[in-house]
């Protein structure tokens, strides 16, 4: 994956933070989460410190085993009116393809959705292991070509196709074309 550009970086200090609650929450220590996770307990450790660059497989790992949505990772306060211009916000990208998730809207108290924007370039597919049990992925193509679904029937969609398909069982993200972009809404049920 070509280098990632500064000002995609992920907000380490949100995650930072998060993390620390989040394993306080749960009342595990810093070994365990790091072993349920499958990562490194010094990875973890950085993560917390705010230092290291986290990849999203890490990420979501961590949040399987938070039991948490990926959202609540990346959430900063909400202000009333929200605009997050195209190419902003807090970006995290994958570590073996060409795949960029940036946070749109996180789920509030009591709403069960949020919302990513999704810029992708052809390469490697996105392969993402099985979130939390109920979680289904709304997908809708907005320009370039994507191979979309669960890992055993993905679907070639088009600018302004929509796919639902659930995101408890491995699913995956290929971009066809240059400039693929979408928006991806996770709800939890």
């Amino acid at each position: 994956m070509p280098d990632a550009d500064p000002a995609l970086k992920p907000p380490l200090d949100v995650i930072a933070a998060s993390l620390r609650a989040e394993r306080s929450r749960t009342q595990l220590s810093l070994t365990e989460v790091a072993r349920r996770a499958g990562i490194a307990k010094s990875t973890l450790s950085q993560l917390e410190s705010g230092t290291g660059n986290p990849s999203l497989e890490t990420l979501w790992a961590l949040c399987v085993v938070l039991e948490i949505p990926f959202s609540r990772l990346l959430a900063m306060p909400r202000p009333h009116v929200q605009v997050i211009r195209a190419g902003e916000g807090p970006a995290v990208g994958a570590a073996e393809s060409h795949y960029r998730a940036t946070l749109l809207a996180s789920c509030p108290p009591g709403a069960r959705r949020d919302v990513y924007s999704i810029d992708a370039e052809p390469g490697p597919q996105r392969s993402s292991a099985p979130h939390l049990p109920g979680v289904v992925e709304h997908v809708v193509i907005s320009a370039g070509r994507a191979l979309v679904g669960t890992a055993e029937e993905p679907v070639e969609l088009h600018p302004g196709d929509y796919i639902c398909y659930p995101a408890d069982v491995p699913h995956v993200f290929q971009a066809l074309e240059p400039g693929t972009r979408a928006v991806l809404v996770s709800e939890h049920r």
